[in-house]
Formats: C-alpha cells, structure tokens, sequence
C-alpha cells in the first residue's frame, strides 16, 4: 500500500451520472439513470470488446451476476479504443457475440468514462445503494474481493433500509435464427468440407463444401466442458482451428482455456491441455499439457512438428508438443507491446491469428494492429505496425502501411500473405517480395479468418454469420488512405520528474502475500523508448520516480503491475490467494502546466461506515 490510499480509502464521492451518446442495450429501449437504480448495488463494468482482459472480466462477473440477480445490477460501459468499436452497430453485436446478460450504456465519446477518471480497460466501479463510489479495480482478478464487498453492502444497506431487492433492468434480445453465430475460425477437412468454429454457440459445425449446407454440428450448444461424442460435448466459445497431420484437428477452445481435438471420422472430442483454469502470473509455464494452466489460446497452428499456440490472454506464443504431451512458452515475455528480436525477449499484444508458411509462422498481432512473423532461428519480426495506439487503413510500403485490430492471416501460395483486417472490414495482402500491402477486398463484415480452396480464398464473415468465397485477383485494389490514433485524451505531465503511483490497497479480509519475498511488482517502458531518462525497468515497489527526456513532447507510458493478496485467516493453514494485475498503457504530453504526479489504481476501497 502506498501514501495516496488513505484519501481513496476515506473519500465519500457521489456517483457521476451515466451516460453515452449510443444509448442503452439489453434493457428494451428503456433509458436509465443512477437515481433509477437507486436502492441496488450497481457495478459498472468499463470495457471494450477488442480487450482481451476485458472479455476475462465478462466471465469472472458471471458467476457473481446470478448469485446476487436480486441486490446486484452490473452495468457495461462500453468505452472504445478501436475507430470501429465506436460503431453503435459493432457494440451490439459484440453484446451477443459475448453473451453479455446485463445492460449496456454504448459511450463512444467515452463520456462516463472521463467523468469516472478511467485510465484503462478494464475497470470495475461498485456504487452503493445509496450512490455513493465505495470501490474502483483496474484489471481482472478482482471477482473475489467484489463479491465479500457485495455481501458487506447487502448487510449493512439492509440493516438501515436502504437495499431494495427485485429484479433488474436486463431485458433480453430476441434471439435470431441463422445456421452459425458469430463464427471464429474455418479449416478445410481432408473430405473437402469446411469445419467452422460457431463461436457464440459454444460449438463446431461442418459445412460441405458449398460453404452453405450444414452437414453436422458438434457440441450441446451450450457453455461446457465435455468430452466425448458429437452430441456430448461441450465448449465455451471455441475460435481457432488447425489440421493435424493425423487428420484430426486442434481446437482452441478459448473461454474454456484449452487446447481440445475433434476427430472427424469418430466425431468425437477430447482434450489435448489445459486444467480448464486460467493462466496467472507465477504459475508453471511448461510441463504435462494436462498439468499446465492456459490463458485464452485464441488460434492454432501446426508449425515445425509441433501444435502452435496464439495465447491471446498473456500475450505469447506457446507450444503442443504431440510427442511428448507437453506445452511450454515458445516467444512473449506476458508484456504487451510491441518489441521484435530474440523470442524469449519479444512481447506481443493479444496475439489472435497464426498462419504457418515454410520457414516463417505469421502472426496477426490484434492489439497493436500488426502482421508479425517468427523465423526458424525464433526471432520476432514485425511486417507491418507500430505499435498500441496507431492503427487505420493505408495501403503501401510495409513501413507506411495501417490495420485495425487483424484477427486472422493466411499464407498464400506465392509466400505473400492475406490478413483478415477485422476492423477495417476488409482482406488485405502483405507481400515480402516488394514489401508492400495492398488491399484485396472491402465491405466484409467483421472477417475473422481465411483459407484457401483452389485459387479463391474463403472468408470467415464473422459478423454476418458466414462464410464468404472471393476469387484471389491477379492485382490487389488500393483504397484511400485512413489514418488514425486512439481517441484517449492525453495526460498532460510537468517536464522532468514524474512520480508513477500505483494504488494498490488488499480487499477486505485479506492482507499481502509475503510469505516467499515481495508480493509486488511493477514494470515501466516507454513509446518512444527516449521518453524515459530513467525510471524504466522492473521492480517491486509500486511507486517510482521516472524522469523525462528534454526534447520530446509526447509519447505513451506503458505500466504493468501485479499484487498477490491471501485471506487473513490465522486459523486457516491453506488460505486462498489471488493475483491482481493489469497493464496501462497511457498516453502523455510534455507541458509546463502539467501534473507532476500520476496515479493509476489497482485496487482501491471507501471507507463502508
């Protein structure tokens, strides 16, 4: 804990007001304000649905949201990063890709969110009955402390008259009918048809190889995790898919954090690795594939006698070895950014797209909007991007060149590659030889991912519901130049010394896990890396005092931090502990009249009475 925690700890704030250009969803067509809650204990969930550890978040309140359905109204606020995330249109359709079952306020401005003073995605603030803030959590991991503060309220608020029970303001949508919903992922089967993964209906279905006509579906078509037959089994949001050379094929089962297979000739499901738990920080990172915990694999490849492995929640590349049942780390150090070279070294950004060609695997890396690639000898390039915040559609030398949050990259015949440029709608093509990229084709909805049949490559539309086949052209079609940055307003920061704070405060009932050393730690970088004098690098202490380059202007600060807290029961030999940890990434500009402070909240409570 750190000396800005006790004015957070005592500070009694009435709730900022709730609103957002976009208006409401899931409430049907009613608007709501904070007085009309007023009586329930309100949890606002600040999240965008490109951020991985904001989807994470989506899953830890699940479980809480049904519990406490009586007392509890969560709340989305749904604050973009990405130029389409502003879309009203793109916001309800990742409502129901992700199954999102409580309202939404759609923010484009991100108006609720500077009223809030949100720095990152995501965030959690808990309101009172009495609309008071009595919490803030950046990041995931947080579930636990909420839910004991949850139970807090309800005894107290009840004991003075101020809970008022009932049921909330979600009101569910119609649902529609199509053969798939929000699909991930495609493969060809050795049968010729197309095996697709039908994200949010937790299942896999075949189609021949019109693309069209549903041969099969594999999964109840529910949340689970089930091996077995066809009409057993269960997944829980399943995206990437990948051939084996046995003719099986490696599913990325990605809610479920495990890597399953699906035999086409049996039908049947197993599971490859994975405890069915995610991955968190200290935890073992090679071993028995059954034995070793995963965070999100988003997409599979197979690549050099081994099943590759898109770990969108951690930020690296991990592999399956069939030979010896065993997983490990293969590049990314869990830092997310942008960094090329030695693989142990390189970080990543949600990694969601792999692609195996000859001596390169092609990676769409999603969050810094780039096309990456690993060599033979494990070195990390970047094709395309730039990093966190600059994304867009500009076609042109690879230098030059804009995407927008890809998910998806094929290897082409030529040794070019095709990226499914998922915010920007569109397919475009990165070729090596002349180190260009050009566009293929626009007005796709969502493209997802791709693969080849012949001479045409067939598109996973994810957000029409579709697989769409398109004829490779002789010349890519150029489109007129967008470019854009992060909407985010910048910080502005006094020139010289910087003092970071990181607030970190143990939820009620637990206290800092000290038992093996330092329960804490902190890492800081820059963009450009000659914003920072000094002050980059890990550590752990939770403050820091950074200093700034004379010279340069602007830039982004980039901040991981981690808190391992345990229950504070002397009674109990076993106590469970938890991690709490996030990444900021936020930018800064250099003015005389800047703070000369930044506080970033980890974790943070008002005083109850």
């Amino acid at each position: 804990m750190n000396d800005a925690s006790p004015a957070l700890r005592h500070a009694r704030v009435r709730a900022p007001e709730l609103v957002g250009k976009g208006g409401w969803l899931n409430t049907g067509g009613t608007d709501y304000t904070l007085a009309d809650l007023r009586g329930r204990i309100v949890i606002l969930d600040f999240w965008t649905f490109c951020c991985i550890n904001c989807l994470h978040v989506l899953d830890e309140l699940r479980e809480l949201e049904e519990k406490h359905r009586d007392t509890v109204v969560i709340i989305g606020v749904h604050s973009p990063k990405f130029v389409h995330e502003a879309e009203h249109q793109a916001v309800v359709d990742a409502v129901e890709r992700y199954e999102v079952h409580h309202p939404v306020l759609d923010d484009p401005e991100l108006a609720t969110w500077k009223q809030y003073a949100v720095r990152a995605w995501p965030t959690l603030v808990v309101i009172d009955p009495e609309g008071y803030v009595v919490a803030q959590h950046a990041g995931e991991g947080h579930a636990h402390a909420i839910e004991k503060l949850v139970e807090e309220l309800e005894t107290a608020h009840e004991a003075k008259g101020t809970l008022r029970r009932g049921d909330g303001p979600y009101v569910a949508p119609e649902p529609v009918a199509t053969d798939l919903r929000f699909p991930g992922k495609a493969v060809v089967l050795p049968s010729g048809n197309f095996l697709v993964s039908d994200t949010t209906r937790h299942q896999l279905v075949e189609l021949e190889g019109d693309g069209e006509t549903v041969v099969r579906q594999i999964g109840q078509g529910s949340r689970g995790t089930t091996d077995g037959s066809a009409e057993r089994a269960r997944f829980q949001e399943p995206q990437g898919l990948a051939l084996l050379p046995d003719g099986t094929v490696a599913v990325a089962d990605t809610v479920n954090h495990l890597i399953r297979r699906f035999d086409p000739e049996t039908g049947t499901v197993s599971t490859l690795g994975g405890t069915g738990f995610q991955w968190m920080q200290g935890e073992p990172t090679a071993g028995p594939a059954r034995e070793v915990s995963l965070s999100s694999p988003w997409d599979v490849a197979w690549w050099q006698g081994k099943v590759w492995i898109a770990m969108a929640g951690v930020h690296q590349l991990w592999t399956y070895d069939p030979d010896s049942g065993t997983v490990e780390v293969a590049a990314g150090t869990t830092n997310e950014g942008l960094v090329d070279g030695p693989a142990a070294e390189a970080w990543f950004a949600q990694p969601s797209g792999l692609a195996a060609d000859g001596d390169r695997l092609w990676v769409a890396d999603s969050e810094t909007s780039a096309l990456r690639y690993v060599d033979k000898d494990m070195v990390v390039h970047t094709a395309v991007g730039t990093g966190l915040f600059d994304f867009g559609h500009r076609d042109g030398a690879a230098g030059q060149a804009l995407l927008q949050h890809p998910l998806g990259v094929t290897a082409l015949p030529d040794g070019s590659v095709a990226v499914s440029d998922t915010y920007n709608h569109a397919l475009r093509r990165f070729d090596p030889a002349t180190d260009e990229v050009t566009t293929l084709a626009t007005d796709l909805r969502e493209p997802s991912g791709a693969v080849l049949v012949g001479e045409d490559i067939v598109v996973v539309e994810s957000g029409r519901h579709r697989l769409t086949r398109l004829r490779l052209p002789d010349e890519a079609v150029r489109v007129e130049a967008r470019a854009h940055r992060t909407q985010r307003a910048a910080t502005d920061v006094a020139p010289g010394e910087l003092r970071l704070d990181v607030i970190f405060q143990a939820p009620a009932g637990q206290k800092l896990d000290l038992r093996y050393g330092p329960s804490t730690r902190l890492l800081v970088s820059s963009t450009p890396p000659e914003l920072l004098v000094s002050g980059e690098g890990a550590g752990t202490d939770l403050s820091r005092e950074l200093v700034l380059a004379d010279g340069v202007t602007e830039g982004v600060l980039h901040v991981s931090a981690m808190a391992a807290s345990c229950d504070d029961d002397p009674a109990n030999e076993y106590p469970a502990c938890h991690v709490h940890q996030q990444d900021w990434g936020v930018p800064v500009r250099i003015t005389a009249e800047g703070t000369a402070r930044l506080g970033l909240v980890l974790a943070g409570m008002d005083d109850q009475s």
